[in-house]
């Protein structure tokens, strides 16, 4: 299947490593010209020769945190200028820290509205104007399957992925005319550093052996298994191409059928 891919101009943030970096990665193979962006200059760099070297792809790096007011402009900015427009939007920003309501501070929820919440607004008021320009385009995000059934000892998460669903929704509905589709991403237990910083905070809050903390995580997965970042990465490639050009305001876990949420 030709996917149509070629040829477009796509961000992808937080994506020195993880899931970000699987889905440029994944991106850059199928043609995408990109700008990935990381707060650490050193590994976005690192990230960029990779994924060059590996794809033969176009990618610019910019040391960029998400959370800071002028860093999504300047990446829309530098799509331009290196690419001459822009057609795709990946939003992700790291998890907020582990923690129930009443361990959590202010100031830990401002910080992570900020990350989470409102770097998704500003790259999709940056954004928007250079997809209409071009005709089109995607902007899709990376959430958590805790949108759809909220995860015990995450209340950050929990509260702050409902609202970026609600607002991708919103969007949806607002940008469909001008063909610019909007879908939210949501993965379960894929093999990243972050779900190995979350199994070591349950781990400790149990008093239990981490190991076991894994095995009861996994039991809980009808696949047996936690996923993969390339698999994840291959919904995303999907939702950014010409294949998936009627599918619109929707959020998609990727769990292995963990969740019990219709």
């Amino acid at each position: 299947m030709n996917l149509g891919l070629k040829g477009k101009r796509a961000i992808v943030m937080a994506a020195s490593r993880g899931l970000g970096y699987a889905c440029a990665r994944a991106l850059a193979a199928e043609g995408c010209d990109l700008v990935i962006c990381s707060r650490d200059a050193s590994r976005i760099r690192a990230a960029a020769d990779t994924i060059t070297r590996e794809t033969n792809a176009r990618v610019h790096p910019v040391a960029a945190d998400v959370s800071g007011e002028g860093e999504a402009r300047a990446l829309v900015a530098a799509a331009v200028e290196q690419f001459g427009g822009l057609d795709i939007v990946l939003h992700n920003a790291g998890g907020p820290p582990a923690g129930d309501t009443a361990s959590t501070t202010e100031a830990q929820w401002q910080k992570a509205f900020e990350q989470n919440m409102l770097s998704f607004v500003r790259i999709v008021n940056a954004a928007v104007p250079e997809l209409k320009r071009a005709g089109g385009g995607r902007i899709l995000t990376i959430a958590s399957s805790s949108i759809k059934q909220p995860i015990p000892n995450l209340v950050l998460s929990n509260a702050l992925r409902a609202g970026i669903w609600g607002f991708a929704k919103t969007l949806s509905r607002e940008l469909g005319p001008d063909r610019i589709l909007v879908n939210v991403i949501a993965p379960g237990r894929i093999q990243t550093e972050r779900i190995e910083e979350l199994d070591h905070a349950t781990a400790v809050r149990a008093g239990q052996p981490l190991d076991h903390v894994k095995r009861a995580s996994v039991a809980g997965v009808p696949l047996g298994r936690i996923g993969q970042p390339d698999e994840f990465a291959n919904l995303i490639v999907f939702l950014a191409s010409e294949a998936a050009s009627y599918i619109t305001g929707q959020a998609i876990t990727v769990d292995g059928g963990a969740g019990n949420a219709l």
